[in-house]
This record gives C-alpha cells, sequence and structure tokens, in this order.
C-alpha cells in the first residue's frame, strides 16, 4: 500500500476528521510558536492524495500527537528511518571499534533459534539450511531469571586483543552481574575468566588482573598484542563477564588485517 494511503488509513482507524487534525495542529503549533507544526486542511488532503508528498519532521510530530502514534513509526512509515536499527548501522559505519550493544545481537537471535530446531539438545544435528528472518521468525524465549543481567557486545575489527580465542568482528555475550574480579582456579585458556571492560570512551575485552589500583588487561599470548594498564576504577570499569562469544574458525575478510607486533612494558 502506498505510504499515502497508510496515513489515510491511519486517520480512518481514528475516526479523525481532516478538520479535527487541523484543529489540534493549530493548537500544537502555538503551543510550541512554531507554525511549522501546524497541518492545514490543503496540506494534509495533499499529503493522502499525492504519493510524492512528505511531511517535514514538525508535521510527523504534530501527527503522532494527533493520531498517537509512535513517531519513530511514522519516521519509518515515510522516511525509511527505523531508530531501531542504529546499533545495526553502527557496526556498519565503525566495525572497527570494539562497542556494547543495546539489544540482541542477529548472530545470538540466529543461535538461539537453531538450537531451538534441534529435536535431540544431546545428539549431534544437521539443522535446518534455511534461517527465518523477520516476521516469519518465531518468538525465541530468553531464560527468566538471567536475560535482565545479560548484555552483549561486539569485537572492533581493529580489536586482536583476545585473538585467535575471540577473533575481531566476533559478538559477545556479558553476564552484567559478574562484574568484580574474584580468585577462580582454572586450567585452560578456555575457563580462564574473560571480562569485558567500559574505558573513558571505548570498550574493550580480554583476561583481567588487578596490581593495586591498576587494572591490567591481558591479551592472548598469540594476538602479539601488548598488555594494557588502567587505573581502577578511574579509567576503567568492569561491565561483566564474558559468558558466551560467537567467532570465525578462519581470518575471513581480515585477510588485510594482521594483529600489531608485540611491544614490550
Amino acid at each position: 500500500m502506498p505510504t499515502n494511503q497508510d496515513l489515510r488509513s491511519l486517520r480512518d482507524s481514528r475516526n479523525i476528521t481532516v478538520r479535527t487534525v487541523e484543529l489540534e495542529s493549530r493548537r500544537i503549533a502555538a503551543a510550541k510558536s512554531d507554525k511549522r507544526f501546524y497541518i492545514s486542511h490543503t496540506r494534509l488532503t495533499q499529503l493522502e492524495n499525492d504519493p510524492l508528498s512528505e511531511p517535514g519532521i514538525w508535521k510527523l510530530f504534530s501527527l503522532s500527537v494527533i493520531y498517537q502514534v509512535k513517531m519513530t513509526d511514522l519516521m519509518r512509515l515515510y522516511h525509511n528511518v527505523d531508530v531501531e536499527e542504529i546499533d545495526k548501522y553502527n557496526l556498519i559505519a565503525f566495525p572497527n571499534k570494539t562497542r556494547s550493544l543495546s539489544e540482541v545481537p542477529e548472530a545470538y537471535r540466529t543461535i538461539e533459534l537453531l538450537e531451538s530446531s534441534a529435536k535431540d539438545p544431546d545428539k549431534n544435528t544437521l539443522l535446518p539450511g534455511k534461517v527465518l528472518s523477520g516476521d516469519d521468525r518465531p518468538e525465541v524465549p530468553i531464560p527468566d531469571p538471567d536475560c535482565q543481567y545479560i548484555r552483549y557486545g561486539y569485537i572492533g575489527l581493529d580489536d586482536f586483543t583476545m585473538y585467535p580465542l575471540i577473533r575481531p568482528g566476533s559478538f559477545v555475550q556479558i553476564d552484567t552481574r559478574q562484574n568484580k574480579l574474584r580468585p577462580i582456579a582454572w586450567r585452560n585458556e578456555y575457563e580462564r575468566p574473560i571480562y569485558f571492560i567500559e574505558l573513558r570512551d571505548a570498550y574493550a575485552c580480554g583476561w583481567c588482573e588487578l596490581q593495586g589500583n591498576q587494572l591490567l588487561l591481558i591479551p592472548h599470548i598469540l594476538s602479539h598484542v601488548s598488555i594494557r594498564r588502567f587505573s581502577f576504577p578511574k579509567e576503567a570499569e568492569i561491565v561483566g563477564r564474558v559468558t558466551g562469544f560467537d567467532t570465525r574458525c578462519i581470518d575471513e575478510g581480515l585477510v588485510t588485517q594482521r594483529p600489531p607486533t608485540r611491544r614490550n612494558n
């Protein structure tokens, strides 16, 4: 359905007349002391009948108030702007930067969906080759009560700290309840706790040790990255412990990027 017809259907579904929109938008414009929020009878008729006519952000605001719908929904309707995709496009715009994510990354949604497809989780299973997406994807429940403590992070393409255990471009799952360094007996690198760290203007991920008021970010021995030191907690805070990660087993896409040479401290 064309966008202008969607707008007309939205108004009709709420039993609002064109004159009502004009009257209420005039009140909004007066309260704002800005005539750009005003939608005349003629302008609304044009918006509803001309597929090439689009409202500006001020009129979208008024329509959002009058129709009692989220302005972000109207932005998505008219301008293909979906604020829920900010994390997705952050990764596209800044792929080299390690960051914290506000939503479950698609990689983890896919993993959860595939796991739910296995008939017998105790046995090896050939899972379906096609993964549903968008509205076709069934809701995958996240176990309670732990889900409220789980966050996700992205490892930037420039971050080789935990390479090759966690490769650049990976997503990590973080348990924010485990945000303190505690002595834990570990036998190998897979059991050694990995932490996601918030710095002043960036994020980092790696093994950690505390020496006095110094937090040491310890890289994987094969990464050729130097140990980094931060004043704790002034310069670094522990977001939580990494409890899972998805990572490629080959360096596809990283052919032109190599870990920096190790420097002695």
